[in-house]
């Protein structure tokens, strides 16, 4: 015997009216089932409710509520119409007529008496149910199979607490075995179709079980009558891992256990009503959870069995609108019963609470409780402890809104350590804060309270840790597509799948901007974000036009930072591929909003020296990665190997080093076998230099490299104190173009030349070299003899010899090429891929 439970987004359509008589008539089903349970059209009971609250606003004279009225009547005629033959049609059509008629003159009497009570309120609400279970009894009978209604109302009894009715289980269960037994004959080949939600006390007026209550008679019925299963038949293939709609990369669960689908529904699993699992429970009666659009999917099978799966939670769940309420104070201490007061006090006032949690100290206490509660529970709260709130023994309560609850749910949880480990390091990577924390005895659930703007991005961010643990990722927001840039995206372009098949780290590109034009991915766009590439080359050639898709915007730098901070999603990484001092300046905002910034740009670590500290800093106490390898050699690991050098207490005494490949390739060539302006130019011609030779050449670059350096071998300097060698006169640096540069350069080519040849007599030559000792930095030409690690170089590499207590025999040397565009990208990727690293 099966039990059939339909949604109302199964119901409340042409396409799910026709799956459902598919279902119905299918080899497997056939004979087979003896109930279904109908919910109202989806969306219909909130269209009674506001017909109601339209009513109780205005008076009958003004026929406020009749245009609402037609609305619900046309839906359901227009289904008739579809599926019924014109005899078949006309009944159905007529007794619409008469269930709108009906519930037209109750809205009239909520109208004229100015009053709507919670008993009228379920009345009214019954007639969703009342609406759909008739319509499918005619539609059903129409197909060829034979179909009865029933209303619930007759069998199932319960309290009078309406809005959320208790069943009688003895009156109930009799009941319906009753029923069943008179109609044994009938029974045999005819399904009954049921309305779902509602009940009658035992006086004979009408509840109902609860929004969603439809589940729970489906499951009353099943319980009753011993079913041998009950299927629960809605619009997603079962139970998810999480909220499909938050959480792309959430998936079907095929089996859970009772106590595990009980916490996920508590924890606002919509999908499934949380009363429903008990009364099956008990009679050990499975109950599968099945999609009417996709029927050959196998959904989700609740029942009583061990069940053996390789993730150690079976899901996680959130409730997304919650307030929390806080009792503390001294009086609370040692002193017994005062939990029992706290809560006696709600139940008295019919309040329901969602989590608790106390601390050991028993200084304070707290509960959530839906937010349309809260002032209710305050104000019983200050009444139950009013003396001690005015003696000063206990605080006002005090209520923090705009909250949610996160739970990860799962029988196993018990026997594997490190959940909860996992599950706040998720947490807290996301730079989420928890305000509360509950966990039962039985170590199904642990729950924690967190803001509600940080509700989609906590649940994304658990689930990877538990379901794709294996898979670091990173929601990459990239600004500057110029050639680094746009290097760094063909890098990402060509490795990321290799990286995330093998390597199990994903890059997702969330944001791009260039210096004119933003993009965004879509919410819950395809598993990898933009297309890296592609989207910046359509930046860059301005060709909007050709991604309609998206929305492109013109650049603005706050607007930027401020959607990637309001998206909020896990593990996102800020990277900015410019030279600007404004990105720069928003780094601060951005670590503080905890998004890891990975950067080549050096302005922020060589501006102010307070503004260094504050990132550096706060990155650092938070533990919000920042990281800037780049900023100096390209990807020579420099920045890194110094930071590891200080953490292992070796102490730096001197670092010296060619930080410019610019300067590198000019003065390894120049050998006096070509003027130093030809090799200027050369260098320009190469690439080697930027546009304007004099950016390089005035060693500003240089000097900002080596305060950089200087600063992580922990010296408090500002950029004046760097000490610069002039390379070139003013006259030089003064030219009002750049081929009067040239003709300036020209002219200094006697004077360098002689200091060339100076030194060559000596055996020595020309490098220009940072030097950082003593507390100091400085920028030189320095002549190094035959024996200087500088008289290797070639090219445009860079080298940088470190000095310290435990390299001074022998002192590190760290070569390669520092610039290019492949090698900083390939930086940058780097860096990209260590934030992915911390992550859970």
């Amino acid at each position: 015997m099966k039990i059939l439970k339909f949604s109302g987004t199964s119901i409340g359509s042409p396409e799910g009216m026709r799956s459902i008589i598919n279902i119905i008539k299918t080899p497997e089903n056939a004979g087979k089932i003896s109930l279904a349970v109908v919910a109202a059209f989806s969306g219909l009971t909130d269209d009674i409710i506001n017909a109601a609250y339209t009513a109780l606003e205005k008076s009958p004279s003004g026929n406020s509520h009749s245009q609402k009225l037609k609305i619900i009547a046309n839906r359901h005629r227009s289904i008739a119409v579809q599926f019924l033959k014109p005899e078949a049609r006309k009944e159905a059509v007529d007794e619409i007529n008469s269930l709108v008629f009906e519930l037209g003159q109750i809205l009239d009497g909520v109208a004229m008496l100015g009053e709507l009570s919670p008993r009228t309120l379920d009345l009214l609400m019954s007639f969703g149910e009342r609406f759909s279970a008739m319509l499918l009894t005619r539609i059903i009978n129409e197909s060829g199979v034979k179909a009865a209604y029933l209303d619930s109302r007759d069998l199932i009894k319960a309290n009078t607490q309406y809005g959320s009715a208790q069943y009688l289980q003895k009156e109930t269960y009799s009941a319906i075995k009753e029923f069943f037994k008179k109609n044994s004959k009938t029974a045999k080949d005819t399904i009954f179709i049921t309305t779902g939600f509602i009940a009658s006390t035992m006086d004979g007026q009408t509840v109902t079980l609860g929004r969603g209550g439809s589940d729970l008679t489906g499951a009353i019925f099943a319980a009753a009558l011993q079913a041998n299963i009950l299927e629960i038949w809605t619009d997603i293939d079962g139970i998810y891992t999480a909220n499909p709609r938050l959480v792309k990369n959430a998936f079907s669960i095929k089996e859970m256990h009772y106590l595990e689908a009980m916490e996920i529904s508590h924890f606002g699993a919509k999908i499934l009503f949380p009363l429903t699992i008990k009364p099956l429970m008990e009679k050990n009666i499975p109950i599968a959870i099945r999609n009417t659009f996709n029927p050959s999917a196998k959904g989700t099978l609740i029942s009583g069995k061990k069940i053996k799966s390789e993730y150690p939670v079976s899901g996680i769940s959130s409730i997304s609108n919650v307030s929390l309420i806080r009792l503390q104070g001294p009086g609370m201490v040692g002193v017994a019963g005062f939990s029992a007061r706290v809560f006696g006090a709600m139940a008295r006032h019919g309040i329901n609470i969602i989590l608790i949690t106390q601390g050991s100290s028993e200084y304070s206490i707290c509960f959530a409780v839906s937010p349309k509660e809260a002032a209710k529970a305050e104000t019983a709260i200050e009444n139950e402890f009013f003396h001690e709130i005015k003696s000063g023994l206990i605080e006002k309560p005090i209520t923090e809104n705009d909250l949610s609850i996160i739970a990860v749910v799962g029988k196993n949880m018990k026997s594997i350590s490190g959940i909860s480990g996992r599950f706040f390091h998720a947490l807290g990577r996301s730079s989420i804060n928890v305000v509360a924390i509950a966990q039962g005895s039985s170590e199904i659930n642990i729950s924690a309270v967190i803001l509600r703007k940080d509700e989609e991005k906590a649940l994304n961010a658990v689930h990877e840790a538990f379901f794709h643990s294996s898979l670091r990722s990173v929601n990459l927001f990239q600004i500057g597509t110029g050639l680094i840039g746009s290097t760094l995206l063909d890098q990402i372009e060509k490795h990321r799948l290799t990286l995330a098949e093998k390597d199990k780290i994903s890059i997702n590109i969330s944001g791009l901007a260039n210096v004119d034009y933003m993009v965004f991915s879509p919410p819950h766009n395809a598993p990898m974000g933009l297309a890296p590439k592609k989207t910046g080359e359509y930046l860059n050639k301005g060709q909007a036009a050709l991604m309609p898709a998206l929305n492109i915007e013109k650049l603005d730098l706050k607007k930027f930072i401020d959607r990637m901070i309001s998206l909020n999603l896990p593990n996102a990484c800020f990277c900015d591929c410019t030279a600007s001092d404004a990105v720069a300046a928003s780094y601060g905002r951005i670590l503080e909003a905890g998004i890891p910034v990975v950067t080549p740009n050096k302005r922020a670590n060589s501006g102010t020296l307070n503004y260094y500290n504050k990132i550096i800093n706060y990155s650092r106490q938070r533990r919000i990665p920042y990281l800037y390898e780049t900023t100096v050699c390209a990807g020579l690991p420099l920045i890194s190997t110094l930071r590891d050098l200080y953490l292992c207490g070796d102490k730096v005494k001197k670092i010296e080093g060619v930080l410019s490949g610019t300067l590198s390739f000019i003065f390894n060539n120049f050998d006096g076998k070509k003027p130093f302006s030809v090799l200027v130019r050369e260098a320009k011609e190469k690439g080697y230099t930027e546009p304007d030779p004099r950016d390089d050449l005035n060693a500003m670059d240089a000097a900002r490299k080596a305060l950089i350096l200087a600063r992580e071998c922990g010296l408090s300097l500002e950029f004046k104190d760097v000490k610069i060698e002039p390379i070139l006169p003013p006259a030089c640096l003064k030219a009002k173009s750049i081929e009067d540069f040239f003709t300036e350069l020209e002219k200094y080519d006697a004077v360098i030349e002689k200091r060339r040849a100076q030194a060559a007599a000596k055996g020595l030559v020309l490098r220009y070299i940072a030097v950082i000792e003593n507390g100091k930095a400085k920028l030189k030409f320095s002549a190094e003899s035959k024996d200087s690690p500088f008289r290797i170089l070639s090219g445009s590499d860079n080298m940088v010899v470190i000095t310290t207590e435990r390299y001074s025999k022998l002192p590190m040397v760290i070569k390669g090429p520092g610039a290019g565009a492949q090698v900083t990208a390939g930086g940058i990727f780097a860096d990209i891929v260590r934030a992915a690293r911390t992550l859970v």
